[in-house]
């Protein structure tokens, strides 16, 4: 068999060679259900993924980070337990990482690319991370398909450059990325610092009160400094002129006082409501209007301390989903299921396993009390401690309460796609932010959107991806459609 016909003929498979069913939906617990660790197919899909560069990130490479303080300014104590959210005007501290998604760690920082937005609350509760983006959906709903996502955005293994070809084809075949597409070409797809956008959790969380009662719960943060964007044009000649706008804009004003700040909102939906609600709300490629469910303020982060070495506090800092604290948990957004397990599975493999003992990754607020011993770079902080549970020498207990309360499933297990919900597509939501924007923004969003579509080298491509737009909304199609065929000849 020639390399040729081993690479593009026949089904696929796992590494060992067994056919893969389903490589659209992950295996869960029921339809709606969390996602099952008996699917192999997926995790060794994502724990491949992991080990693909070393020793910088897969994704999120390029980043700047800072200290601050979260302080509560609402009782929310009804809605969860959790400490750091239990009484008005307690502050927590924080690390706040920025990145972009696709780039190397030598990039530049205006590009049009999504940001990180990954924020560590160093509760007495242990440390709670909080892994957004600054915007509010993504291009996916499921994680077994982020390992193609990321391929197209990365270099191609032929050309090591970006293609068109391979961003549009993934695009025009996963319909799905089209609201979050919508975002990214539109004015806020490149921001003119990391202070002037917002950030959000886009996922959807759990928080649970002391009486058991569950809520569903989205985090919203607001720039205090307001929204600023720059052009693609303004966009280039500062990644030429000055590669790292952004990190020296944060760096530059807190060394000055001028500390960034973000109002911090949630929305909370009660659990009951889920089931019956227009959209399925735990699908991380649609937001939950405000009209149906409007933000609540609870708090105030501000950033006030830059690291004193970006290596040690930036590139090591390490964050996870899974990391949760009493009161708070995760819900069946299959995206979060499957970031519950990697993102702790990359840090272990590109940090290592003691990463969690690093100053910038260890609790700041009380003690980790763990049984895991030795590995690379431990430091023997355990001393001669019995590494057992449980044991009758004084060691660390369990405790019988689970940090958040449980899901019920039901059903078979198997390659579920997630429920539909009475106004669920792959595009309403895509064209109602359309039809938000002002004629001028829509005029930026189709230049932006056909310079990169006229790029495609084959027609079929170009035309599946204008598709999705145009049935996102009629006028915007059109006016797509006219402004690749006029770049195109």
């Amino acid at each position: 068999m020639t390399q040729e016909a081993h690479v593009t003929q026949g089904p696929l498979t796992t590494e060992a060679g067994a056919p893969v069913a389903d490589n659209q939906n992950s295996e869960t617990a029921g339809v709606g259900g969390p996602v099952l660790v008996q699917d192999q197919a997926l995790l060794e899909k994502l724990a491949h993924f992991n080990r693909e560069r070393i020793p910088e990130r897969i994704v999120h490479a390029r980043g700047a980070g800072a200290y601050g303080t979260f302080t509560l300014t609402r009782d929310v104590s009804q809605w969860t337990r959790a400490k750091f959210l239990s009484e008005v005007g307690k502050q927590t501290e924080t690390f706040l990482r920025f990145s972009t998604v696709a780039g190397n760690l030598g990039s530049a920082d205006a590009v049009r690319d999504p940001r990180g937005f990954a924020l560590k609350f160093y509760t007495e509760e242990g440390n709670y991370d909080l892994v957004g983006n600054n915007t509010p959906v993504f291009f996916i709903k499921d994680a077994i398909k982020f390992p193609d996502f990321i391929h197209t955005q990365k270099r191609d293994p032929y050309t090591g450059s970006q293609e068109a070809d391979n961003v549009w084809d993934f695009w025009g075949l996963s319909p799905e990325s089209t609201h979050q597409v919508t975002w990214l070409f539109g004015d806020r797809g490149i921001p003119a610092t990391l202070r002037h956008m917002n950030g959000y959790g886009s996922h959807t969380f759990q928080w649970n009160n002391e009486a058991g009662e569950v809520f569903w719960v989205k985090y919203h943060f607001k720039t205090d400094q307001g929204i600023k964007n720059v052009t693609t044009d303004e966009a280039n000649r500062l990644s030429g002129v000055d590669p790292d706008s952004h990190q020296r804009d944060l760096r530059e004003s807190i060394e000055r006082g001028d500390f960034p700040s973000w109002t911090v909102q949630v929305q909370i939906m009660p659990a009951a409501e889920a089931a019956t609600y227009r959209f399925n709300p735990f699908d991380l490629t649609k937001v939950w209007p405000h009209e149906d469910y409007p933000p609540i303020e609870i708090g105030k982060l501000e950033l006030n301390r830059n690291p004193e070495n970006i290596f040690a506090e930036v590139e090591q800092s390490i964050f996870s989903p899974a990391h949760f604290v009493p009161g708070i948990g995760p819900s069946p957004d299959k995206m979060l299921q499957g970031r519950l397990f990697a993102y702790g599975d990359a840090h272990r493999y590109r940090v290592g396993i003691n990463a969690d003992h690093l100053p910038v990754n260890r609790p700041h607020a009380t003690e980790a009390r763990t049984n895991s011993r030795d590995g690379f770079l431990y430091d023997g902080r355990h001393k001669g401690a019995k590494n057992y549970e449980p044991n009758s020498f004084g060691g660390p207990f369990q405790t019988d309460r689970p940090l958040w309360v449980s899901t019920p499933v039901g059903g078979g297990t198997g390659n579920h796609e997630a429920p539909r919900h009475t106004e669920d597509d792959d595009f309403v939501q895509a064209g109602n932010l359309y039809r938000l924007m002002s004629e001028d923004e829509k005029t930026r969003l189709i230049e932006n959107l056909s310079q990169f579509i006229a790029k495609v080298s084959r027609d079929e491509i170009a035309e599946r991806a204008v598709d999705n737009f145009r049935k996102a909304d009629g006028d915007f199609g059109k006016r797509l459609e006219a402004a690749v065929q006029a770049l195109r000849g």
